[in-house]
């Protein structure tokens, strides 16, 4: 999203080095040129565009030419009729289906076979969207990241940020994308149904203290 305020830190920067060696084993096994996708899924504010803007930038000093992509620009209304269109509809229609999965699901293909592809991306200063063109033949490496972006069909390495929004206000108030209220408090609650219904696809959890462990074990040491 163009505007957005990344919040890098070295928790971040530890993360993305953990998942990184992960990465880096499973390329050992894969065919030259593989079209390697990483998806990363948390809650508002856990930190996912950070992770994966820091993940990118660590995969860079390895020569794997890194796009990241926000699946929170793929929404199927646009952000100035979000609003209205959720009061219409209600609480209950929040979740996986206000993504365009279609749109998704082109991108990934587009990536896979090293085309162009046009990419839908918010403007969050005049609540518009906008469309860039990308050109795939030159990436090496898609990383994925949004409240649902684990759904992602043909993915490799998925990664769940396990915090709630409950313990992400502060960084959900720095990065002021929406007002916090008792409306937006609503939708954070049903997202946060959707998101954990997730948790059981990842291959990787982020824990609450930002340390990597694969989904179903206990870090220990």
């Amino acid at each position: 999203m163009l505007g957005d305020i990344l919040l890098i830190n070295d928790m971040h920067k530890k993360a993305a080095k953990s998942i990184r060696d992960y990465v880096m084993n499973d390329l050992k096994i894969k065919e030259k040129r593989y079209r390697y996708i990483i998806s990363i899924s948390g809650e508002s504010g856990s930190g996912k565009s950070e992770l994966a803007h820091a993940l990118g930038k660590i995969l860079k000093e390895d020569n794997i030419r890194i796009k990241v992509i926000h699946t929170d620009n793929y929404y199927k209304i646009q952000p100035l009729l979000r609003e209205e269109w959720r009061r219409n509809k209600g609480f209950d229609q929040i979740g996986l289906n206000e993504y365009d999965w279609v749109k998704i699901n082109k991108t990934i293909r587009d990536f896979k076979e090293e085309q162009e592809c046009m990419i839908p991306c918010i403007d969050l200063i005049p609540e518009q969207v906008d469309k860039l063109i990308t050109d795939f033949g030159k990436i090496d490496m898609l990383i994925i990241d949004g409240l649902y972006a684990i759904n992602t069909k043909g993915v490799d390495l998925r990664i769940f940020i396990d915090l709630t929004y409950h313990e992400t206000k502060t960084n959900q108030s720095i990065r002021m994308k929406e007002a916090m209220n008792d409306f937006r408090l609503k939708i954070l609650e049903q997202e946060h149904k959707s998101i954990r219904s997730l948790k059981p696809l990842a291959d990787l959890i982020v824990d609450k203290t930002y340390q990597v462990v694969e989904n179903g074990k206990t870090k220990t040491g």
